[in-house]
């Protein structure tokens, strides 16, 4: 084991990135006789059909999202359809990739393994694995461009937006064991990623893997920062499980705009100051962290402290990380973050670290820079940060949260906040 002061888990992934093709998206829809009218994102998805069905409706609303399949030949069936390519993915995978651009190295704990990661993993990072074999069981990734458009019947479906889906089926995910070596990783650990639950799929095993993860994190030294990146769960009424469990450990709770949406049930008007400032307030109300992060293709904000009324429930601190006791102590974090979302949205995988720093002479986003003015005056212990201007035409949309992840962490690990 190479050990780190970073350690991030919990889980990493063999990801298959297809190339959009409305044509085939088409042809599949005319084979299956799919109509406009049964399109819905929230259907089990037990058959190809039920994914063409699935990715239509995702869209159809231009939005992204994670959801379960019923096997992984699925994922092999329809993937080769399409051009693709094998990459990484796992929040805590796709962060050191960004990281290390940065010169910031780390340890991966990683649940299953083979050729393929370990070809691919950052070469600078070491990894512990719970796995006692090789296995592969491939993550679906499909990203489509704003405009992208498909017939379907009558009707023609256009993107609102550029955006992700990830659909699986990964059995060492959905148990996520733990390495006997993530205690002792921790012992030397200032920072330590957590993501990863959101694809278990029974309540026993969620509950066993939480009481064996507060464990470990016993080991944690003082003054550690524990940072929690949310994601899409695949059965959503394990968020309250893992919230109960862990969230008086959590120093930083990330999260993005769809996770955000998902919590709340209900949509949000990202441009919309009041309908933004509504959702902060409830979603602090709901998940009452020390500091809460909020993470958008517009603006970015963390609360937390004296960050008003959305944080008034949040637990004390004086036991928890270095963290500074309000939201101001992650601006330049916060800043690290929307960096490296935004070059790998331009650049994709092969950014290098000139295009990291170019990217901090863009303009900021119009839009974004009139929201954060309005929460700052709405929400005054806070801090909000537009995101950038960009209008590129073939932009990668995978794997922004994570890379949003890694730029917040290296931030904290380059001494740039807190």
């Amino acid at each position: 084991m190479v050990s780190s002061e970073t350690v991030l888990g919990l889980g990493g992934t063999v990801d298959y990135e297809i190339d959009w093709d409305s044509a085939v998206l088409e042809h599949l829809a005319v084979e299956y006789g799919v109509t406009v009218s049964e399109l819905t994102t929230r259907h089990p998805i037990a058959s190809e059909r039920d994914l063409v069905v699935s990715v239509l409706a995702f869209l159809q609303t231009g939005s992204g999202g994670e959801r379960f399949v019923a096997s992984s030949g699925i994922v092999e069936t329809f993937a080769a359809r399409f051009t693709s390519r094998v990459t990484l993915g796992g929040t805590g995978v796709r962060a050191a990739l960004a990281m290390e651009v940065l010169g910031v190295t780390s340890t991966l704990h990683l649940v299953s393994i083979d050729d393929h990661v370990r070809r691919l993993l950052p070469p600078g990072s070491g990894y512990i694995s719970s796995a006692a074999d090789d296995s592969t069981d491939p993550h679906l990734i499909i990203q489509f461009p704003v405009g992208a458009r498909v017939r379907v019947g009558g009707a023609v479906l256009a993107a609102s937006h550029a955006n992700r889906l990830i659909y699986s089926n990964d059995p060492p995910n959905q148990t996520l064991y733990l390495s006997a070596e993530l205690p002792a990783a921790l012992r030397q650990a200032t920072l330590f990623l957590v993501s990863g639950f959101n694809s278990m799929q029974d309540a026993a095993a969620l509950d066993e893997r939480l009481g064996e993860l507060r464990a470990a994190m016993a080991c944690l030294p003082d003054g550690a920062t524990v940072f929690y990146e949310d994601s899409g769960f695949h059965r959503p009424e394990f968020t309250a499980r893992v919230l109960a469990a862990l969230l008086d450990t959590i120093d930083v709770y990330s999260m993005n705009e769809d996770e955000l949406e998902n919590h709340l049930g209900r949509t949000v008007d990202l441009l919309d100051p009041s309908a933004v400032h509504a959702a902060l307030v409830d979603i602090g109300t709901l998940i009452p962290a020390r500091h809460l992060v909020v993470h958008t293709k517009y603006w970015s904000v963390v609360m937390g402290g004296d960050a008003g009324s959305a944080s008034d429930t949040a637990p004390a601190s004086d036991a928890a990380s270095g963290a500074a006791s309000d939201a101001a102590g992650y601006r330049e974090a916060l800043r690290g973050g929307i960096l490296m979302a935004s070059t790998r949205y331009r650049f994709g995988d092969g950014f290098t670290l000139a295009d990291y720093e170019g990217m901090a002479g863009e303009r900021q986003n119009p839009a974004g820079v009139a929201v954060a003015a309005a929460l700052r005056e709405l929400l005054p212990g806070a801090v909000c940060i537009p995101g950038f201007q960009l209008d590129d035409p073939s932009p990668t949309t995978i794997g922004l949260g994570d890379s949003f992840v890694g730029g917040f962490i290296a931030a904290l690990r380059r001494g740039r906040a807190v």
